[in-house]
């Protein structure tokens, strides 16, 4: 075997992704097509959930080093610095349950820069470039991918496979995955251009054909018809114009553009992310609109949750049937994003009345508690996992938040500081010893503190898998320590 764990494609996910199963022990050797990282200026922020996870690897300094950019550019191109529903840019972070937890502005090109010295710290250089997969066989022992590069072609196996190419995967073809979904319905372009003639441009907004974004150096379009034949095939400059003229009836001369993206709001999902040996992360296992920019952290948090689990599955330590709960953890969250950008699509197409219902929504959207909801569904905050054993606090199922803790006299962390290893985290309070009493058979796969937390009153300890989603926790008191033993039972190998 050539790796513990091939994955296909260097984007942020696939980075991450064989970053946390070097993390876990694994041996991850990637595939990529592209000669160089793409240039392109894609997603421009990851959601809490994924800046959290990013900072428990410590990468919170690299994240902020982009913040200051970040905003500005935000607020350039959207022209304010609060969410969107269906580009009604009225979702506040100050009105939010837990504004403290926030999400971290910046470029997917510089992230994937950080991801890719992150996954080099940990295995060193394990990226193969200009190598695409033309040919996949599985079985029971393995997968086995065909590579064709410059040199011509090659084999290469592992154990396991992870497709995380992007919406056209290659893997999802080759491995036979279904991907049902819905067709789009529009189509956004947009480019980076300072041609002078934009001034001859009407207002932004919507207009009988479509809509206009603009802002300094930055023009796009939103259409509803007009799709390209090819749509594998770049953005032009004279593409770019033709659209302009049909949504704004003005034609502009476009000499040359920088940043030309062009994508859709067609929404699907694979039936199931795994297929025996092969399994499917990020936009190859679901792909929307990217509406409420919600899909870069939704792969993110993908990598996270599969990464130690396909580790101990590779390593042949995992406890039964852990492999499984990827796709059961991780399907839901997809389709509950899937069906919120549909729904934003919905609110965007033409005529009046979407105008009204618009209108509508906009006026909700000024209700606090209407204002956290919307909140909660884009930030995946509300996310919460079901375990096959009871929830018996208000955090088991959910993602941790960097909570504060007292270790000793005048030491105080954080839940980020104390997950840089990648392993489980069980956190008590003093008065709780049983807690590390029972944990003693998982010693070898999980770190034990004792502290105190501050910043919570109804939280005494708490079990924090790798992937940061608390796996138990208790309020002062005794401790439920049966439940504790069926969580540690259920993720963890014992010693």
């Amino acid at each position: 075997m050539d790796a513990d764990v091939i994955v296909v494609g260097a984007g942020p996910v696939g980075l991450l992704l064989a970053a946390e199963l070097r993390l876990a022990g694994a041996r991850p050797l990637v595939l990529e097509r592209l000669a160089e990282p793409s240039a392109e200026p894609k997603a421009r922020g990851i959601g809490p959930l994924a800046a959290e996870a990013l900072r428990r690897r410590g990468l919170g300094e690299a994240l902020d080093a982009y913040r200051e950019q970040g905003v500005a550019d935000k607020a350039r191109d959207h022209g304010s610095e609060k969410g969107h529903f269906a580009q009604i840019f009225k979702i506040d972070p100050a009105l939010q349950e837990e504004p403290d937890r926030v999400g971290a502005l910046i470029w997917q090109r510089d992230l994937e820069r950080i991801l890719a010295e992150h996954l080099t710290s940990l295995a060193g250089d394990v990226v193969m470039r200009e190598c695409e997969v033309v040919a996949l066989v599985q079985d029971d022992r393995g997968v086995t991918v065909t590579v064709a590069g410059p040199a011509g072609e090659r084999r290469l196996s592992a154990p396991y496979l992870v497709g995380c190419d992007g919406g056209r995967s290659t893997v999802r073809k080759l491995a036979g995955f279904g991907f049902p979904g819905t067709e789009p319905t529009s189509v956004v372009r947009r480019v980076l251009t300072d041609a002078p003639g934009l001034d001859r441009l009407p207002a932004p907004g919507w207009t009988a054909t479509g809509r206009l974004m603009r802002a300094p150096g930055m023009v796009a379009t939103i259409e509803f018809d007009g799709f390209p034949e090819d749509r594998g095939l770049p953005l032009t400059a004279e593409e770019m114009r033709q659209s302009l003229l049909r949504v704004t009836g003005v034609d502009v001369e476009i000499p040359q553009v920088r940043g030309p993206l062009r994508f859709t709001d067609g929404a699907r999902q694979a039936a199931t992310y795994r297929i025996g040996r092969v399994l499917l992360a990020g936009d190859a296992a679901h792909v929307h609109s990217p509406n409420g920019g919600q899909g870069l952290n939704l792969g993110l948090m993908d990598a996270v949750n599969l990464g130690w689990k396909l580790a101990a599955t590779a390593a042949g330590r995992a406890p039964e049937g852990l492999l499984d709960t990827y796709t059961a953890e991780r399907h839901p969250v997809g389709a509950a994003v899937l069906h919120n950008t549909r729904a934003q699509s919905a609110l965007s197409l033409p005529g009046e009345h979407v105008a009204a219902m618009r209108d509508i929504v906009s006026d909700l959207l000024d209700l606090p508690d209407v204002n956290r909801y919307f909140g909660r569904m884009l930030n995946g905050l509300a996310t919460r996992y079901a375990f096959p054993y009871p929830a018996t606090h208000p955090l088991t199922g959910r993602a941790c938040p960097d909570l504060r803790l007292v270790t000793g006299p005048g030491e105080t962390r954080t839940i980020s500081e104390l997950c840089g290893s990648g392993r489980a985290l069980l956190v008590h309070a003093p008065s709780q010893p049983e807690v590390a009493q029972v944990a003693g058979p998982w010693r070898g796969a999980l770190d034990v503190v004792e502290a105190t937390v501050t910043d919570r009153d109804d939280l005494a300890a708490a079990l924090v898998r790798p992937d940061g989603a608390v796996a138990w926790a208790s309020g002062p008191g005794p401790a439920d320590t049966v439940t504790l033993v069926t969580a540690l039972r259920t993720w963890l190998p014992p010693a």
